[in-house]
C-alpha cells in the first residue's frame, strides 16, 4: 500500500454554522459513515496559515516570541500569518509576514513542510517556508505598525541544532515551530536539494 494522504470527502447531508468571529467560524456537518449512518462533526473552518523558517548563513534560524492567550503562555514561534489575501500567493504571504514580524527579506525560497494543524476539529491547513539568504530591512523602510500581541515581540537567532535540542527537551511547542525546526534539520542532511519549490501545488 501506497503511504500518501489522498483526498477524500464523504457525503454531507447537512450542515450548520453555529459561530462566527474575526477569524473563524465554527461549523456542525451531518456526514453520511460506513454502514449508512450518520454522525455529527463539529469543526473550526479557518482560512489557513503560512509560516517561515528563516536560516542565516550560519545556520542560525529565526525565532520570534509571542504571547497565545488560549494557551496562556508566551511561545517562540516562527514568523506567521494568516492566508487571508484572496488570490495571493503562499510565499508572497510568507514573505510579507517575514517583513512585518522579523524586519527581514530573503531571496531563496522553498516549500518545507505542509500541516493539517488538528484534522479532528479544524481544517486549518499551514504552509511551512525555508527562507535562506536573508537581509535585514532598513528601518527606514519599515512601515508595518505592531499591535495587540505583536507590540515588543522579540526576535532571537538560534542555532537550527539547539532548536531541535529545545524541541526535544519540551522547551518549544508551538506546532509550526516544531514541525518547521525538525523539517529543516532533516532537510540540512541533503544540503535541501529534496525541498519542494515555493510555488509547489498543496495536495
Amino acid at each position: 500500500m501506497r503511504i500518501e494522504d489522498t483526498p477524500e470527502e464523504w457525503e454531507v447531508v447537512a450542515s450548520e454554522r453555529r459561530f462566527k468571529g474575526r477569524v473563524f467560524e465554527v461549523a456542525t456537518d451531518t456526514v453520511r459513515m460506513p454502514g449508512d449512518e450518520v454522525a455529527d462533526r463539529d469543526y473550526v473552518v479557518h482560512p489557513g496559515a503560512v509560516a517561515v523558517v528563516g536560516l542565516d548563513e550560519r545556520d542560525r534560524v529565526l525565532l520570534i516570541r509571542q504571547y497565545r492567550h488560549p494557551a496562556r503562555r508566551l511561545l517562540w514561534e516562527l514568523p506567521a500569518g494568516l492566508r487571508d489575501v484572496e488570490g495571493e500567493p503562499l510565499v508572497t504571504t510568507a514573505a510579507r509576514e517575514l517583513a512585518e514580524e522579523a524586519g527581514y527579506r530573503a531571496s531563496t525560497w522553498h516549500t518545507l513542510v505542509d500541516l493539517l494543524s488538528s484534522p479532528g476539529m479544524t481544517n486549518e491547513r499551514i504552509r511551512v517556508f525555508l527562507a535562506r539568504d536573508l537581509t535585514r530591512i532598513p528601518d527606514d523602510e519599515r512601515d508595518f505598525v505592531h499591535r495587540h500581541e505583536e507590540i515588543g515581540m522579540p526576535v532571537e537567532w538560534l542555532p537550527l541544532a539547539d532548536a531541535v535540542e529545545r524541541v526535544l527537551m519540551g522547551m518549544i511547542h508551538n506546532s509550526p515551530a516544531v514541525a518547521g525546526i525538525l523539517a529543516a534539520y532533516a532537510a540540512s542532511a541533503e544540503g535541501f536539494s529534496l525541498l519542494r519549490p515555493a510555488d509547489a501545488p498543496e495536495a
